[in-house]
């Protein structure tokens, strides 16, 4: 198994059943992890804002920055290796207030809303999901089974739902 490092303003999507894909320390960002389980298609993008508008300039250099430009990207590529929108699983991690525990900018809560505004328009289901709180987050995809799995600070990982509850469509209760 190799690690495919998912960076701050990142995105990793791989067809190799060696890839394990993880990104660390979520506080206000957010990940989101896609995957197809016909077509071993895995993606995860990690994001820092929520709306590309404030810095144009930016979005045009690095579109993963901001969750209305990096989320469409992260799904077109996961086609591009063969994945179908309706077979995706998907996981959701991050959004916490870490930096601004008296949600002075709440750019947490803001990356969270607007990541379920672009998914409900795209008629995307989210699977399972631990976001909020005020602590930072570890998460990792398994891109052979589509295992994804969350940590916190002094927390042991903890999987984030089994793949057949995802299939189920039950939500995982957010952290508070």
């Amino acid at each position: 198994m190799a690690n495919l490092v998912v960076g701050i303003a990142d995105c990793q999507v791989s067809k190799s059943r060696d890839h394990v894909l993880v990104t660390y320390a979520l506080g206000s960002c957010i990940a989101i992890a896609i995957h197809d389980p016909v077509a071993g298609v895995g993606g995860m993008l990690h994001y820092m804002l929520p709306e590309s508008a404030i810095s144009p300039v930016k979005a045009g250099e690095n579109p993963y920055m901001f969750a209305d430009t990096g989320i469409p990207l992260l799904f077109r590529r996961a086609y591009e290796y063969g994945a179908e929108k309706r077979r995706l699983t998907v996981r959701v991690a991050g959004g916490s207030q870490v930096m601004d525990r008296e949600g002075v900018f709440n750019i947490g809560k803001r990356n969270y809303l607007a990541l379920r505004k672009i998914l409900w328009k795209a008629g995307v289901l989210v699977q399972g999901e631990d976001v909020g709180g005020h602590v930072s987050r570890t998460v990792r995809l398994d891109i052979a089974s589509g295992r994804f799995w969350m940590r916190g600070p002094g927390s042991a990982e903890q999987e984030l739902p089994p793949p057949a509850a995802a299939k189920g469509g039950h939500a995982w209760p957010s952290a508070s």
